[in-house]
């Protein structure tokens, strides 16, 4: 007779030194810890990342036009029509003419749009609470400004 707690494969040692030593590579597995809740959460809604970047981004910024609003997202500008023509058929966005310039769209979230960005955004930052429990408030707030620094550093680099 086998014992399951025998048959089970011994604990891992510990991740590789040169890897715990890259901060690149801390950085995309503590990402890949927070977005897990959030992926599952987006996916029962027939939503993935970039949607809840979108959502993010009109929730902070009101309304944009398209273009603008690929480049602070970061997302390339036909991925973008793709996605917002998912959250137009879901009646999360609305696309309009820009008064100011007819040439332009501007991209708006509707009310359930903006009721279902609140609650993904809060259904976030309740996951990232939860994931990152082990760090304290001073911890995190050091962290997420080290973060920050870098992701604004990149953000002012020419392409």
């Amino acid at each position: 007779m086998t014992d399951a707690a025998t048959d089970a494969a011994p604990p891992p040692q510990g991740r590789p030194p040169t890897l715990l030593g890259l901060p690149s590579y801390l950085a995309g597995h503590v990402s890949r810890i927070g977005h897990s809740t959030l992926v599952g959460e987006l996916a029962s809604r027939g939503l993935r990342l970039p949607h809840f970047a979108i959502f993010a981004g009109l929730h902070d910024f009101g309304s944009l036009p398209h273009n603008e609003l690929a480049d602070r997202l970061g997302l390339n500008r036909s991925h973008l029509v793709g996605y917002l023509d998912e959250l137009e058929d879901k009646d999360a966005i609305e696309r309009s003419r820009d008064s100011s310039d007819r040439r332009r769209q501007l991209i708006s979230l509707t009310l359930p749009g903006e009721e279902l960005a609140s609650e993904l955004i809060e259904y976030a930052r309740s996951g990232e609470a939860t994931d990152l429990s082990v760090l304290n408030t001073s911890e995190l707030a050091t962290l997420t400004k080290l973060l920050r620094r870098v992701v604004e550093a990149d953000d002012g680099r020419e392409r």
